[in-house]
C-alpha cells in the first residue's frame, strides 16, 4: 500500500522504491515464517547486482512495477466485492420491504373482510314483506 501511493503521488526515486521493496519482502517472509525472514534479511542486506537506474528499467524497476500493478489489482478487487456487497444489501433491503408491503396488504384485506362481516351482522334485516305495497304513488312515465 505504501508502494503504491509512491507510485501514485508521482514517487520514483530508486532508493526509495527499494527501500519498500525490502519492505514487502520482508512482509512477505514474516507471512511465510522464518525461513523466508532469513532470505528477506539476506537480500536486503546485500547490495544490488546492478545498478540502481531510473525507474521502469532493468529488473528492479519491472519488480516495482508489478507490485504496484498487484496491488492496484487487490484495491480493485476490495472495491469490487464493496460494491457486490452494497448491491446484495439494497436487493435484500428491496425484498424486506415487498415482503413488509405484502404483509400489510394481507392485513388490511383480512380487515375489510372483518368489518364487511360485521356490518352484514349489524345491519337491520327488513323482511320483503314489509315492503309489499309501495310507499309512495308510482312515478310518471
Amino acid at each position: 500500500a505504501l508502494q503504491a501511493s509512491y507510485l501514485r503521488s508521482g514517487g520514483c526515486d530508486p532508493t526509495i522504491l527499494d527501500q519498500l521493496l525490502h519492505l514487502q519482502l520482508e512482509a512477505t517472509a514474516l507471512e511465510k515464517g522464518t525461513a523466508g525472514l532469513h532470505r528477506a534479511r539476506h537480500m536486503a542486506e546485500a547490495p544490488p547486482a546492478v545498478p540502481a537506474e531510473t525507474p521502469g528499467t532493468g529488473t528492479h524497476g519491472l519488480d516495482a512495477a508489478l507490485l504496484a500493478v498487484e496491488l492496484e489489482n487487490r484495491h480493485l478487487e476490495d472495491e469490487l466485492l464493496a460494491l457486490k456487497v452494497r448491491r446484495e444489501r439494497r436487493a435484500d433491503a428491496g425484498s424486506r420491504a415487498a415482503q413488509q408491503h405484502r404483509q400489510e396488504l394481507a392485513r388490511l384485506q383480512a380487515e375489510v373482510g372483518m368489518l364487511r362481516c360485521h356490518t352484514e351482522q349489524t345491519r337491520p334485516w327488513l323482511h320483503p314483506s314489509v315492503f309489499t305495497h309501495p310507499i309512495g304513488p308510482p312515478l310518471p312515465p
